[in-house]
C-alpha cells in the first residue's frame, strides 16, 4: 500500500511545514485554490496520532474560530466565526497543521469550480480545465502535491467528482460517520463530510482520526467498534460487485462522443482487474426513467433544504451590511448583491417548491423518488458487497466551456454519484486511467456503515490498477 502521510511522518517536521507552504504558495499561483493561507502555520507539540505535524487545507465551508470562512460568499465576506468546526477541533488535536481554507463554488452549489468569489480554481493537470466541484481547491491542492491531505465537503458528488477530475482519491463516509457541526450546510440530509487524498490508505488514516459521535450533531453515531486503515489489505476474492447496466451500456446513448466511448471500454478494463482479484462482478438494472430523474430530484431537495439553510444570510447578522433604510431593505440589498446567479436560481427553485400549493407536486414527491431509489440500492446491498460505475461522461471540460447545465443524453452518468447521498452509502472515487492526457475515475459505493468494506475493496483495486499518472 501507498502512503503520503506515513511517508511524511518519516520527514523532519520543520522541513515538512516548509515544503508544504513552498508548495500552497506556487499551488496558489498556478491554480488559484485557496482563499486564505496560514502564513504564520507553525509545528505543534508531537501526538501520538498518524496525523502529527501534517500539514492539510480545509474548505472555507468549515468555521474556523478566528480564521475568515467564506464559503466562497460575497455574502460572508470578513466573516470571522466564534467556533470551530468539529472536523477542525478533531483536526486539531492530532496536531494537524492548518496552512489553507480553500476555494469552493458558492455554498458548494455547483460543481465547476468556477463560482467561487475568489475565482475560479484551476486543475493542475492542465491550467485550462476545471478542478471540478465544489471542493475544488482542495481537490487542486492534493492534486498538485502541496498537501498529504484535504477536507472537503459531498452534497451530490463534491468530493468525488473534482477527485476523479485531477487523478486523486476522495471518499465520502456513510452519513454521520463524522459531524457536521460546524459545517455551512447546503442541503442538511444529503451534506456529507469527505476527504481527499492521493491514495486510499491516507483517506482512511484521515477518516479514522475525525470519526465519531458528536454530542453537537445528532445524525453523527458511535462507530468506535469500526477502525478504517486495519481491513485495507485483506483480500477481495470472492467478493460480489454489480454495475448499473442502464449506466454503462452505450446503446442507451443516442450521441456518444468519442471520449465516452473511451472511458466506457476503460470501465470494462476495470471490471476484467476486479475479476483478477478473484472478485465477482455482475450487472443490476434499474428503469431508465428513475435514473433520469436523478438530477431534478436532487435539485428540488437540494434547493428547498438550501432555502432554509440560507435564510439566515441577511446582512444583519453576518456578513457585510446591505444598504438600505429599513430592515426588510438591507435584507434584500445584501441578499441581491450578495449571491451569484447560480445561487438565487436555486433559492428561487427552493422557495417554489416549498411553497404549499406545491409541496406536494414536487418537494414531496422527490422525496418519494429518492426513496424509491434508496430502497432499490439497499435490496442490492443485501447480495452485493459494492456497486461500481465511471465517474463521469468525460474529463474535466474546459474552463471556458464550463457549466452547470449537462447535455440530457449524458445526464445519469454525469449525476449517478447523487444515490450515495440519497442514502447515506459510504462512496469512493479512484483513478484509473489517462484519457487525452487528463485523469478519469471509478466510483465504488456500498451499504450504510460498511465503510471499512469499502475502502477494502478500494484499496485492492486500487493496487491492482497501480495508476501511474501522478503530478
Amino acid at each position: 500500500m501507498k502512503s503520503i502521510i506515513l511517508d511524511a511522518q518519516k520527514k523532519e517536521k520543520n522541513a515538512l511545514l516548509e515544503e508544504c507552504k513552498k508548495n500552497i504558495l506556487e499551488n496558489q499561483a498556478q491554480c488559484n485554490s485557496c482563499v486564505t493561507i496560514i502564513e504564520d502555520a507553525t509545528t505543534k507539540k508531537e501526538t501520538s496520532s498518524l496525523l502529527s505535524n501534517i500539514p492539510y487545507v480545509l474548505k472555507d465551508n468549515f468555521s474556523t474560530k478566528g480564521i475568515e470562512t467564506t464559503a466562497s460568499s460575497n455574502t460572508l465576506k470578513n466573516y470571522i466565526p466564534p467556533y470551530d468546526a468539529t472536523v477542525y477541533d478533531r483536526l486539531n488535536q492530532t496536531g494537524a497543521i492548518l496552512l489553507a481554507k480553500t476555494v469552493m463554488d458558492e455554498f458548494g452549489m455547483g460543481g465547476t469550480g468556477t463560482t467561487g468569489h475568489t475565482g475560479t480554481v484551476k486543475n493542475p493537470w492542465n491550467l485550462e480545465c476545471i478542478a471540478g466541484g465544489s471542493s475544488a481547491g482542495s481537490a487542486a491542492a492534493v492534486a498538485s502535491g502541496a498537501v498529504p491531505f484535504a477536507i472537503g465537503s459531498d452534497t451530490g458528488d463534491s468530493v468525488r467528482k473534482p477527485a476523479a477530475y485531477c487523478g486523486i482519491v476522495g471518499y465520502k463516509p456513510t452519513y454521520g460517520l463524522i459531524s457536521r457541526y460546524g459545517l455551512i450546510p447546503f442541503a442538511s440530509s444529503l451534506d456529507h463530510v469527505g476527504i481527499l487524498t492521493k491514495y486510499v490508505q491516507d483517506a482512511a488514516i484521515v477518516a479514522n482520526e475525525i470519526k465519531g459521535i458528536d454530542s453537537h450533531d445528532m445524525t453523527s453515531w458511535d462507530s468506535s467498534q469500526i477502525e478504517l486503515p486495519s481491513q485495507l489489505e485483506k483480500d477481495i476474492s470472492g467478493k460480489k460487485l454489480f454495475y448499473i447496466k442502464e449506466i454503462v451500456d452505450i446503446e442507451n446513448y443516442q450521441n456518444p462522443t468519442e471520449e465516452l466511448r473511451i472511458i466506457l471500454n476503460q470501465f470494462q478494463e476495470v471490471l476484467k482487474s476486479l475479476q483478477e482479484l478473484g472478485a465477482v462482478v455482475e450487472s443490476k438494472s434499474i428503469s431508465k426513467d428513475l435514473l433520469e430523474t436523478l438530477p431534478s430530484v436532487y435539485t428540488c431537495i437540494s434547493s428547498a433544504e438550501a432555502t432554509s439553510n440560507l435564510s439566515n444570510l441577511t446582512g444583519i447578522i453576518y456578513g457585510p451590511r446591505g444598504e438600505g433604510k429599513t430592515i426588510e431593505e438591507i435584507i434584500v440589498n445584501h441578499r441581491t448583491n450578495g449571491f451569484s446567479p447560480l445561487i438565487k436560481r436555486r433559492l428561487i427553485i427552493g422557495s417554489y417548491v416549498l411553497q404549499k400549493e406545491n409541496q406536494e407536486k414536487y418537494f414531496e414527491n422527490a422525496q418519494r423518488v429518492r426513496n424509491q431509489i434508496v430502497t432499490i440500492m439497499h435490496s442490492f446491498f443485501k447480495e452485493y458487497d459494492a456497486c461500481i460505475l465511471p465517474c463521469a461522461a468525460s474529463i474535466a471540460p474546459k474552463i471556458a466551456n464550463a457549466n452547470d447545465e449537462m447535455k440530457q443524453d449524458f445526464a445519469v452518468l454525469e449525476n449517478h454519484m447523487v444515490i450515495g447521498n440519497f442514502g447515506g452509502f459510504p462512496s469512493i472515487t479512484i483513478p484509473s486511467s489517462i484519457v487525452s492526457n487528463m485523469p478519469i475515475g471509478i466510483n465504488l459505493t456500498a451499504e450504510q456503515k460498511e465503510d471499512e468494506k469499502l475502502l477494502n475493496i478500494a484499496c485492492k483495486l486500487e493496487e491492482k490498477l497501480n495508476f501511474k499518472g501522478g503530478l
